[in-house]
């Protein structure tokens, strides 16, 4: 998990020699109790473990596997903006992912999620006047700024709690089902939240035009959050749902909302994608594309009454990816091995698994690197559609690299007990990566664990389990995660790690 954002919060102590106060100095007491109030406003997760799930290794592992499923679209050019469904993961997360794919490796310093008030009724668009959202994965700083400058631009858009908490009824699901997957793609960013109340023309242009003279300039990125047709049959409901995606590759706002208005189609976020549309447009984005579509049937099979989701880009096509492009950040370390000893060792991995599969005679190998003849230790990792296939291993430096990296390369393909063995028609589909390790090194401080360097060795009586870096790094663990899930892989508790008794290790690897 990438490193969270830690808030500051101030408070304020007035220390007076005088028993009483004049009348102006109460009133500046008064208004700067009221401003450090308003900086320490929270907003709690209200659907975690319903929508999505509560705990964060289960949710960043959910959201990883719905970005595996996923092959990342070509769109060349300026990401402007996103429509993402809002429903539960297991119905929509994975039309969600379509989208959010195109924003890895990039940077967005500021996150404008629009979503539609389900429960609570009222005017205009609801900007949040407090200072976090949270979710399972931690804090998200709302930019305050922003948030002020964008209500200051309409009356029909204010800064308001409305709609994101109701006090004792169910606070609203749309817009912060969209965060985690903002929080796993992205790292960090600041957040501006928007509820809309209204979804008429008029409070969709406020909110768009509001949105289009702030942004102007602003490396920031607008979400628009958005289910499609409620409980149709399923044909019915696709027929519905082609006239919207029609729309919104057609860029036509103006045409969605009049078919909207007459009932022609449905989406419950109508106000969101308009408002995003006439913002996008305004901030320079001239192509829209519907990524992906489904509905509740396809997933439940029940096509009796289904709920549509579509995931939608906006994008400027004469400019460059938007944003502070990300160097993907190398894990682990170099271990002296050279490019030619590093192809060697994949040619040895991918033969090897050829032929075991096939039944036929694996070659010999001949090596004149030396430093593919010393020992260490190494793993080998299978994926398929980047899906995890195998993955074994010796910790220890037992045998000569290249024996180490045929042998673990069979045993990962065959012997791995969590899969069946590989078969002929998979071959095509395999990617394979290598783990060459260092020396385990015992410690007791757990600061010296550096998250994206090293991986985890735990050992309590009978019990061991190992993790490689790049787990931490590709499920952005922070490092109390890290450990209390290699403690898990190693069958015992969860706190192991914090047991006396528990021996607990680091290493590194030379990753390829």
């Amino acid at each position: 998990m990438r490193k969270l954002l830690i808030v500051f919060l101030i408070s304020f102590i007035f220390l007076s020699m005088e028993c009483k106060s004049s009348p102006q100095s109460k009133a500046e007491e008064k208004k700067m109790a009221k401003e450090s109030k308003q900086t320490e406003v929270i907003r709690k997760p209200a659907v975690a473990g319903t929508f999505y799930p509560q705990n964060p290794v289960q949710l960043s592992q959910m959201i990883a596997e719905f970005f595996n499923r996923v092959k990342k679209q070509d769109v060349s050019g300026e990401i402007v903006a996103l429509i993402s469904p809002h429903a539960g993961y297991v119905y929509s997360g994975q039309v969600a992912a379509y989208g959010y794919k195109l924003l890895e490796g990039l940077k967005f310093d500021v996150v404008v999620v629009i979503a539609p008030s389900h429960t609570l009724p009222f005017s205009g668009s609801s900007v949040y006047n407090g200072a976090i959202y949270q979710t399972p994965l931690g804090k998200i700083e709302v930019d305050k700024k922003l948030t002020k400058k964008i209500a200051e631009q309409n009356k029909d858009v204010f800064l308001s709690e409305k709609g994101h908490t109701f006090g004792g009824s169910r606070d609203e699901h749309s817009l912060e089902v969209q965060l985690p997957f903002l929080q796993i793609v992205l790292g960090e960013f600041k957040l501006v939240p928007v509820v809309m109340g209204d979804q008429d023309w008029e409070s969709s242009k406020a909110l768009g035009d509001a949105l289009a003279k702030v942004l102007k300039d602003k490396n920031a990125l607008i979400v628009a959050s958005s289910d499609l047709s409620h409980f149709h049959p399923y044909d019915f409901a696709v027929k519905l749902d082609k006239i919207v995606m029609e729309h919104v590759n057609s860029f036509d706002p103006e045409g969605l909302f009049d078919d909207l208005s007459k009932g022609v189609c449905e989406a419950c976020g109508g106000g969101p994608m308009i408002a995003t549309m006439l913002a996008s447009k305004a901030l320079g984005a001239d192509r829209s594309l519907v990524l992906k579509y489904a509905n509740s049937g396809d997933v439940t099979g029940d096509h009796s009454g289904v709920v549509g989701y579509m995931s939608a880009v906006f994008f400027n096509s004469g400019n460059k990816p938007k944003g502070k492009k990300v160097e993907k950040e190398k894990v682990g370390l170099d271990s002296g091995l050279s490019e030619r000893d590093k192809k060697i060792l994949k040619d040895i991995a991918k033969r090897t698994i050829e032929c075991k599969v096939k039944g036929e005679p694996v070659p010999e190998f001949k090596i004149d690197s030396e430093i593919l003849k010393e020992k260490r230790g190494a793993f080998v990792t299978i994926e398929k559609h980047g899906n995890l296939r195998g993955c074994i291993g010796y910790i220890e430096a037992i045998k000569p690299l290249y024996i180490t990296i045929q042998e673990m390369a069979e045993a990962a393909a065959l012997k791995d007990p969590r899969f069946p063995p590989v078969t002929e028609d998979e071959l095509k589909d395999l990617e394979i990566e290598i783990s060459v390790l260092t020396p385990l090194k015992k410690i007791k401080d757990i600061d010296k664990i550096q998250i994206g360097k090293h991986g985890l060795y735990m050992k309590g009586g009978f019990y061991s389990g190992l993790l490689l870096p790049q787990v931490a790094t590709d499920y952005r663990w922070d490092k109390e995660t890290f450990l209390q899930q290699t403690c898990l892989k190693a069958g015992m508790e969860s706190n192991c790690w914090k047991d006396k008794e528990t021996e607990i290790y680091i290493f590194s690897a030379d990753i390829f």
